[in-house]
């Protein structure tokens, strides 16, 4: 996977630096969940894989070091913990019981995206095994056979173009492709506006709203990518 196309989920229980932490984080390329609790995170992390984790110390019920401490029982994924200015024991104990790293509140974005891209360099990449179907939520997707099927086993119409479609984007998961570069990939005319109107016709298969897919994402002003379960 890129680097800089990773999948990362934010977890604080303020709104607004959620919110504000997506935007930006998308602007540069990266993939974004949210989560308000420890609760909503581990919801979030039965269902996708992350790259990374910026975890807030200062959470209601379980805080972000509990969090952690329950996390590193079974996951070793990236965690860059939030902390309140001057609030040395809080990154003492992050860094003790498994942060990779920490920032003070307030920060600077530009320095949050150095330090993730820095961890992002030392973690090894792990394969993707594509003969494993693809969970798409309401459906499976096996690049193998090239089949795309309910849950119930069912068999739903895709078309060649689609299928290649889900071929190139599955086995690059969270890898942004462009219009142009799917286009020259599916040869056989393909215009950058035709990869659109594919994209479309796809999520209407695949997702369960496909005006505002989870799976098959657009990442504004960079491309497609696909982000399965």
């Amino acid at each position: 996977m890129d680097k800089n196309t990773a999948h990362i989920l934010v977890v604080d229980d303020d709104t607004r630096l959620r919110h504000l932490l997506q935007r930006f984080l998308r602007e540069q390329s990266f993939a974004v969940s949210t989560a308000k609790d420890a609760a909503e995170a581990r919801q979030q992390m039965a269902q996708y894989k992350f790259n990374l984790l910026i975890v807030d110390v200062m959470m209601p019920g379980e805080s972000g070091i509990d969090f952690l401490k329950k996390l590193r029982l079974e996951n070793d994924v990236p965690v860059i913990m939030l902390t309140a200015m001057g609030e040395t024991a809080d990154r003492i104990s992050g860094l003790e019981n498994g942060a990779d790293d920490y920032l003070p509140k307030p920060f600077e974005p530009k320095e949050l995206i150095l330090r993730i891209r820095n961890i992002l360099k030392r973690t090894p990449e792990k394969q993707t095994d594509i003969s494993a179907p693809l969970n798409l939520g309401l459906c499976f997707y096996d690049i193998i056979k090239k089949e795309l099927l309910s849950k119930h086993g069912e068999t739903i119409h895709i078309t060649p173009v689609e299928q290649a479609l889900l071929n190139i984007l599955g086995q690059n998961p969270g890898q942004i492709f462009t219009r142009e570069k799917l286009a020259e990939a599916l040869g056989a005319n393909q215009s950058p506006r035709s990869i659109d109107v594919q994209i479309t016709r796809l999520r209407k298969k695949i997702e369960k709203d496909s005006k505002n897919p989870r799976y098959l994402q657009t990442i504004r002003g960079k491309g497609y990518m696909l982000l399965a379960e």
